[in-house]
């Protein structure tokens, strides 16, 4: 007789075991376990840690819950201002609903994909090619707007969604890379202008102060000369001024022959009499002619001598 108790209770025992095993599970921190019974979704979703569901009656779905990173494929569209790009990116996503991502999508994770790769193109089409290359983030924005949207009623939410790289044919590289060149080449003559500009205003500031002390040009000709001669040069060019010619011009007298027989008509039409000639210069001209004229008249002729008679 207590054999047999011994028996039933090894046996009672071993199938609380067996029981125990096959209703036994264990829930991940990360995951949350979705239950099953008899084909119908329970209302409770089991939190992490140590749960008893009943063997051969329900079933257990585990959800992972951690964010999911997930590459889309490359995508070749035309942009707006018919430029052939193509395009790839990256998702990021978690689920936030557990019973809804098992029940309302077969797999939540190919419908993100293809929800995904859908969207890239669409925005491709959507934009141009500057705003691809320059303005990612506003398109980032309007990607995770697109994804997000139909993902909330999958218990998807996406965290965040990046374009990862644009590939441009090589034709539109080249002439990229022309513009780009022109456009620095254009911003270098416009420093140089600039510059010039800049020079040429301090050089008349610098003119000024010259003509108000020429002491100051003698200083810049000996600084310019001691400029040279440091090049060690063979040849050593001295420049004369202007102003120094003028003065030795000024400085020079006529010479008297010259002005003797200078006539003032000669002298008028060599720039020295610049005066017009006065009335009283004129009368005088004219009796001095009328007076040559006289002398120069009809000649007398000499009386016969009387030796001749």
């Amino acid at each position: 007789m207590i054999e047999e108790v011994l028996v039933a209770a090894a046996g009672a025992a071993a199938a609380i075991a067996v029981y125990a095993a096959a209703a036994a599970r264990v829930v991940k921190q990360y995951e949350r376990g979705v239950v099953f019974r008899f084909g119908r979704l329970r209302s409770d979703v089991r939190s992490p840690g140590f749960t008893m569901i009943v063997p051969l009656v329900d079933r257990l779905h585990k959800v992972n819950m951690q964010i999911v990173t997930m590459p889309v494929p490359a995508q070749e569209g035309i942009t707006r201002d018919n430029v052939t790009v193509r395009v790839d990116a990256v998702v990021y996503f978690k689920v936030v609903d557990a019973a809804d991502a098992v029940v309302r999508v077969e797999d939540y994770k190919f419908a993100v994909s293809q929800m995904a790769q859908t969207s890239l193109r669409s925005i491709i089409g959507k934009s141009d090619l500057d705003d691809l290359l320059s303005n990612r983030e506003k398109l980032n924005q309007g990607l995770e707007l697109m994804l997000d949207s139909p993902a909330m009623g999958w218990g998807v939410a996406i965290d965040r969604v990046e374009i990862k790289d644009v590939s441009l044919p090589e034709t539109m590289k080249r002439s990229m890379a022309r513009q780009a060149e022109a456009d620095r080449e254009r911003r270098a003559r416009v420093i140089n202008a600039d510059a010039e500009l800049q020079a040429s205003k301090k050089l008349a500031e610098a003119a000024g102060v010259m003509s108000a002390e020429p002491a100051a040009l003698q200083l810049r000709l000996l600084q310019t000369v001691m400029a040279v001669s440091a090049e060690k040069n063979s040849t050593l060019v001295l420049p004369i001024p202007v102003e120094l010619l003028r003065f030795l011009e000024r400085a020079t007298p006529a010479a008297p022959a010259e002005a003797e027989q200078a006539t003032p008509a000669a002298a008028a039409e060599a720039g020295r009499i610049t005066a017009p000639l006065s009335e009283a210069y004129l009368k005088g001209r004219a009796a001095a002619e009328e007076s040559v004229d006289d002398l120069t008249g009809t000649s007398v002729e000499p009386s016969p001598r009387e030796s001749d008679r």
